[in-house]
């Protein structure tokens, strides 16, 4: 692996020697960056147009629509100084350059979902670039593929791809309001993965803007960098403009359910045979579980846990019903417990609660509601005995609000090498497990008693989980696993949550980063760090 030179590029130090005299007499931020970005092929109204200070009328619904956790929604919550919105590549090539002009921390947001808010959140002065413009989607039948940019959702993917086919789909989130460019860096999963494997195992192209403001795309940038970017978390990088990804065959009909037991239903035994069953089963089927307490309506005002199983099969509900008569009879499933539907039916189902409604759905950006949250996940790489499960679940009822949603792997999971992308949770892992708590109640208060639960209950899991390190998922950032200090970014912290998330892979991330961006300058509170290495 080369390294690249760690010089300023030599178009930024033209950039900094022209520039230099204007921003010693520039009123503000604001004026030196327009200044900057009309200093590089755009005209001032151009520039003017994408470029948002706080006093701007727009500022603040600009930063507001795309947080999706109120925990960073709120009056002290750090503001960037100002927000970049590129409605062309170039333009997010220039944010790249004058940002490191002015020396600004810069924010990179596709979608905002990330759960810890780091994408338009820093205690350092930063901006963010977001990306909700650059939305556009090529969809290419003959070759299965499509070119899809950072800023549109997983949503306006699954419609753009059914637009143009009924028989393909692409696997990745439930989510459709999450961000494309986000999400395939990160990792990307969905009910999908037991067949074809995560988002990151069928990206075939990239385009990016690296630290010198060019754009790369898989040739340009080299074989390292694109594989650092799947899986890897690409802001830790540059700032990806688009994926180009491998569509999958879907058949015309899929079938899915959704089924709920207490414990007063025998769900215990449901839930231990599951764990079996699940990721060992029919690559075609996905079946999610989620555990949570709830009021027993059998035993008015005392707790319970619900176990709901939610399923994608690719296939027809009778063959449905019998795979899992024989494998999974505890569940009891029958055919009017199930819905044949599209592919793009199913999306919508998932997506919304279970319910069904026109695709053009998968278009609304904005999701239905928001609320203070926090995720945690987890691996686990043997089932849990009953009587353990049944502690498990007298601790999440003493606890109150958590929630576990086990997602199993095996079938495409296994065949795919650890270090075939940055995502190194392949084979030996049974489930991924999210840990979830939501609330509505404001306050400093709240927010300390719910985070309090789901860190009790993260706790409580340690025996049954994996170790040595505990891995965790990318995609659910978790900022309770490792945090550098400000600004930073030293290995030997970033080795902390680096191993959670990437196993042996971290290493290799390392060395990327330091051939690729050896300043630095892409860095959030979780991104990759450089390091020296000997040649």
């Amino acid at each position: 692996m080369s390294r690249r030179s760690a010089s300023v590029p030599l178009l930024l130090l033209l950039l900094l020697l022209l520039f230099s005299f204007s921003l010693c007499s520039s009123n503000s931020l604001y004026d030196s960056f327009l200044q900057c970005l009309t200093s590089q092929r755009q005209s001032f109204d151009q520039a003017s147009k994408i470029v948002y200070q706080e006093s701007n009328s727009s500022f603040a619904s600009v930063l507001n629509s795309y947080v999706r956790n109120r925990r960073f929604n709120t009056s002290s919550t750090p503001k960037p100084l100002i927000i970049v919105t590129p409605l062309l590549e170039s333009d997010a090539s220039g944010a790249v350059l004058c940002a490191q002009i002015l020396k600004l921390h810069i924010k990179i947001r596709s979608g905002g979902h990330d759960f810890e808010g780091i994408s338009y959140v820093s205690d350092d002065p930063f901006i963010i670039l977001d990306m909700f413009n650059l939305r556009m989607i090529h969809v290419n039948i003959q070759d299965e593929s499509a070119w899809v940019q950072a800023g549109a959702t997983l949503g306006e993917l699954y419609y753009r791809i059914w637009e143009s086919s009924k028989v393909y789909g692409f696997p990745a989130g439930i989510c459709a309001t999450v961000g494309v460019g986000g999400h395939l860096s990160c990792g990307g999963y969905g009910n999908m993965l037991r067949k074809y494997g995560l988002s990151v195992d069928n990206i075939l192209d990239a385009r990016i803007v690296d630290v010198n403001g060019k754009i790369l795309d898989r040739d340009s940038m080299g074989e390292d960098l694109f594989w650092a970017i799947r899986g890897g978390g690409g802001a830790s990088f540059g700032v990806v403009l688009a994926y180009k990804v491998r569509l999958v065959p879907v058949p015309e009909t899929v079938t899915v359910f959704h089924v709920e037991k207490t414990i007063e239903e025998n769900m215990t035994d449901l839930v231990y045979k599951w764990q079996l069953v699940a990721p060992s089963t029919d690559e075609n089927l996905f079946m999610r579980l989620a555990v949570q307490p709830t009021t027993s309506s059998s035993r008015i005002g005392r707790k319970t846990i619900r176990a709901s199983i939610t399923a994608l099969f690719l296939g027809g509900a009778e063959k449905l019903v019998s795979l899992l008569g024989k494998e999974l009879p505890e569940l009891g499933l029958k055919k009017e417990n199930c819905i044949e539907m599209s592919w793009i039916e199913s999306a919508v189902w998932w997506g919304n609660f279970y319910k069904q409604a026109s695709p053009s759905i998968l278009l609304d950006r904005v999701p239905g509601s928001m609320n203070f949250l926090k995720r945690k996940s987890d691996y686990l790489e043997k089932p849990i005995p009953k009587a353990n499960l049944e502690r498990l679940w007298k601790k999440m009822i003493a606890l109150g609000k958590p929630e576990l949603v086990f997602n199993p792997y095996g079938g495409r999971m296994n065949e795919i090498a650890t270090s075939e992308t940055p995502f190194p949770h392949r084979t030996g892992n049974l489930f991924k497990i999210q840990h979830s708590i939501s609330w509505t109640e404001e306050g400093p208060e709240a927010e300390k008693n719910y985070l309090s639960q789901i860190r009790r209950l993260y706790s409580y899991m340690t025996p049954y989980v994996s170790s040595n390190p505990r891995r965790s998922f990318l995609c659910y950032r978790d900022l309770d696993v490792g945090v550098t200090s400000k600004g930073k970014n030293s290995y030997s912290e970033g080795k902390v949550y680096g191993i959670k998330y990437f196993g042996g892979n971290f290493d290799r991330l390392v060395k990327v980063k330091t051939m690729v961006d050896p300043m630095n300058f892409f860095r959030n509170e979780q991104s990759i760090p450089v390091k020296p290495w000997e040649s």
